[in-house]
């Protein structure tokens, strides 16, 4: 049987460590971390290998020759372009006239590969899929099997809300040569995206197994630290060149011609290469050394990662880090963990590398150096740049000029030359200064900006529906914290970023692969003086303004010192509705009410409508999407009835077609829509899931639990200060009060609780959530929702915090107080077990 193994990537997510060298060939201890694959597969009888090649082939070539010294054939095929996965295999298709094996070129696992093996044959399969489970099953694709071991669904990197197993692809599969007949020639084709869901369409013979042992994906450095320290743990076994020195209660492995001086203090299991030095009164704990490296005296190492030719000056400190070839690090010097240093970087002495910092190669750091960022890649403060459609960080801390016109230059790049772009802010000075550097980086690509200044959300998202620009970015200040700014980045339509387009963005930022235009061919910037007016004219069309002129309204509107302040007002007014506004001004210096403030706000608002007698209260936040009511009574009403009441108002002023909602919203919208003869329409909790259903023609209203509202009518986006114009319009079409608007309907009892969750469990918790709901009436849109009845509970991982929501709704409140309890206690006991 022949194994291919994939050796072709550009290991962008392991740089530094993979400037110089292909990600297979970055060496795990002391050895690449391919030749740990060539000796798994030699293990169980496969030595006939295909290697696919791509990046720096020559590298991998020169090391491996035709593979007789490691007991193996190799034949090499390199495509002469990236064709995906499926499709480099489909290069190799001459060589693969029989079963064969893929496995990846920069896996660390002990998995019996012959059990997998034996599988796929007594099944008759097509192809088999070894599946594993992992405790962050968003980085992989999760498989869904039957009992039968048979595929029924791919997830291809989901959001926690669509987790419902931990159980992915390991990226080992068992092919027949009958698979290539699926494979089209010349055409970039991938397993998990194309292959594997054509096979399922066809209802082709596609398993998965799973199978027990040690896997890792070593896809970062992080992830590469992490695979050391579980072969020095013991947690998985690999060869390891160095022999072993025969000292009792010491786990030593020591090369050939390798000197240690006496009083050399080592802990743990130390690995020493070939020729390595290591002097007297030098402290080494759970680490690995490469060859021709010197340690010096008063040195401390500790889990340790240490390439060849390395100097390591007296007194230096380092924990958790990894050094590459040809580093020196000066006297003291002091690193935190997470450190790395790429190949021929000289540190100077008492230097201090702060936690993380990645150095890439060929750097020089002066003595006394303090390094608080990377060097010349860019900072990398998070794990990743995108929560979502938004880019967000501490202003001038980690939202930095030099950042942000970076991250300009990434977002122009990845757009067309010459295309055009709007941006716009709130009032803060921090989104101006901001902006201002983004704009640079922007204009560096050679992208236009129409520039429309200081400006509301929604009337930017309305702008981008016309044609002209290929998308939009808008800075404002957190609500959660006015220190942070949030950069939120639109596509032509107006909609949120999706996620391919955000790690699009942060390829090219990470990778500094920016489009430099040419010195006559920078973008220019122009303004849009005209785009308030223009959307006010879309804003009246989208109203029944003679039946808001008739009923002569008055509210009051807190505008938490948005740009709300100075163009609802008049909007309003021109419509015959008194307002009186809250919170109008601007205040550049102090910016917006934060979140903590909006429960006195309310009350605060509740009492004026009340004592000036207005017909209804409503809070706008400051990006102008979300809002909160107040009746005439002085009742504030939370998430779960606004939604409800917006509903059963559309459906008293006579409107009649499908509202979008997402899963976790109260069951009586379907109750009061179906008495009316429409429809309501399930989705994901995500904006952009929302707002992709909103744009279908029948949906006349999209809803979420936050208080945002869209009426497609007018735009199919989030808008405040539209909702609240529709629900003037609305309450005088039914001729009713808001607050006797639900008295006919039944209520029940929604309520909402959280678990804190660490990301490395949220998996198995929707995992055991599934095994648990297996004999039940379950859904999988977002999460997994479990009905009994008219009753259920949902159990949804959040997105971007380490906590996991259940929401229960019940008919009577003990109905639904038990249904919470329940779930909430099931997290927690699945938490322990996932412990265990």
């Amino acid at each position: 049987m022949k194994a291919v193994i994939m050796a072709g990537g550009f290991g962008t997510r392991m740089q530094p460590l993979t400037c110089n060298i292909p990600k297979p060939m970055v060496p795990l201890m002391n050895r690449p971390i391919m030749l740990h694959i060539v000796e798994l597969l030699k293990k169980h009888g496969i030595t006939d290998l295909v290697m696919l090649l791509y990046h720096q082939p020559s590298v991998i070539k020169n090391f491996f020759r035709d593979g007789a010294d490691f007991g193996v054939r190799i034949t090499y095929v390199t495509p002469l372009e990236d064709m995906g996965t499926a499709g480099a295999v489909k290069y190799a298709e001459k060589y693969l006239d029989e079963r064969f094996l893929i496995i990846s070129g920069d896996l660390l696992t002990d998995f019996n590969i012959q059990k997998v093996i034996d599988f796929h044959e007594n099944n008759k399969a097509l192809a088999t899929i070894t599946l594993t489970s992992v405790k962050d099953p968003l980085q992989f694709g999760v498989v869904i099997t039957d009992k039968d071991r048979r595929i029924t669904q791919f997830l291809e990197k989901p959001g926690w809300g669509e987790v419902i197993s931990d159980t992915i692809n390991t990226g080992i599969y068992v092919l027949e040569p009958e698979v290539f007949k699926m494979i089209p020639e010349g055409e970039n084709f991938d397993f998990s995206q194309d292959l594997f869901p054509l096979l399922l369409k066809k209802k082709a013979a596609l398993f998965g197994y799973p199978v027990k042992g040690y896997w890792r994906d070593i896809g970062n450095t992080d992830s590469y630290r992490e695979a050391h320290h579980d072969i020095l743990k013991g947690k998985v076994n690999v060869k390891i060149d160095e022999p072993k020195k025969d000292l009792v209660g010491k786990d030593l492995r020591i090369g050939t011609d390798v000197r240690l001086g006496e009083g050399t203090l080592m802990e743990g299991t130390v690995v020493v290469g070939d020729n390595s030095q290591v002097k007297a009164g030098a402290q080494i704990k759970d680490s690995v050394i490469g060859r021709n490296c010197t340690i010096e005296p008063g040195v401390k190492l500790t889990r340790c990662v240490i390439w060849d030719n390395v100097f390591i000056k007296k007194g230096a400190k380092i924990n958790d880090c990894v050094l590459c070839n040809n580093v020196s690090v000066g006297q003291a010097t002091v690193m935190e963990e997470g450190v790395v240093v790429a190949d021929d970087t000289s540190i100077g002495e008492d230097s201090y590398l702060k936690r993380d910092v990645k150095v890439w190669p060929r750097k020089v750091i002066e003595a006394g150096s303090t390094v608080t960022d990377n060097l010349i890649w860019g900072e990398r403060w998070k794990k990743s740049l995108f929560e979502g459609e938004m880019i967000k960080g501490l202003s001038n801390i980690e939202l930095t000029p030099e950042f942000v016109a970076k991250l300009g230059c990434a977002y122009g790049t990845s757009l067309p030359k010459g295309s055009h772009v709007l941006v716009g802010r709130d009032s803060t000075l921090s989104s101006r200064m901001l902006k201002r550097s983004f704009l640079g980086g922007i204009l560096s690509a050679g992208v236009n900006v129409r520039d429309i200044r200081m400006i509301s959300l929604p009337i930017l998202r309305y702008k981008l529906r016309t044609f002209g620009e290929v998308g939009g970015v808008h800075f404002r200040q957190s609500l959660e914290d006015p220190a942070i700014t949030e950069i939120v980045f639109l596509d032509a339509d107006g909609l949120d970023f999706s996620s391919s387009m955000g790690k699009n963005v942060e390829r090219i930022f990470y990778k500094e692969n920016f489009r430099r235009a040419h010195y006559q061919e920078p973008g220019g910037i122009t303004e849009l003086p005209q785009v308030v007016d223009f959307y006010r004219e879309g804003f009246f069309r989208g109203l029944d303004q003679q039946l808001i002129r008739g009923a002569a309204s008055k509210v009051v509107i807190d505008f938490n010192h948005s740009v709300a302040g100075q163009i609802l007002p008049q909007i309003l007014n021109d419509l015959g509705v008194e307002v009186i506004g809250l919170n109008t001004y601007l205040d550049e210096s102090r910016g917006s009410k934060s979140a903590d403030e909006k429960p006195h706000s309310l009350q605060q608002l509740s009492k004026i409508v009340v004592t000036l007698e207005a017909q209804a209260g409503f809070w706008l936040d400051p990006t102008a999407e979300e809002v909160a009511l107040v009746d005439e009574t002085g009742k504030v009403y939370p998430p779960e009835e606004l939604l409800p009441l917006l509903v059963a108002l559309m459906l008293k002023s006579g409107a009649r077609g499908t509202f979008a909602v997402p899963v976790s919203a109260p069951s009586v919208i379907e109750q009061i829509a179906a008495e009316n003869g429409c429809a309501v329409r399930r989705t994901k909790s995500a904006e952009r899931s929302m707002i992709e259903t909103a744009i279908s023609p029948e949906v006349i209203m999209a809803g979420t639990m936050s208080g945002r509202f869209a009426f497609p009518k007018f735009q199919a986006a989030f808008d405040g200060m539209f909702t609240i114009a529709k629900t003037i319009e609305l309450s005088a079409a039914a001729r009713l009060p808001l607050s006797k608007v639900l008295g006919e309907v039944r209520r029940s009892t929604f309520l909402q609780g959280k678990v804190p969750c660490v990301w490395e469990k949220k998996g198995g918790i929707m995992r055991k959530m599934s095994e648990d709901s297996l004999d039940k009436e379950a859904s999988f849109i977002d999460g997994i929702k479990v009905s009994f009845g008219e009753d259920w509970v949902l159990v949804l991982p959040d997105q971007y915090q380490p906590v996991v929501h259940v929401v229960a709704e019940g008919k009577d409140p003990k109905a639904a107080h038990r249904l919470l309890d329940e779930y909430m206690q099931k997290v927690e006991k699945w938490k322990k077990e996932l412990t265990l």
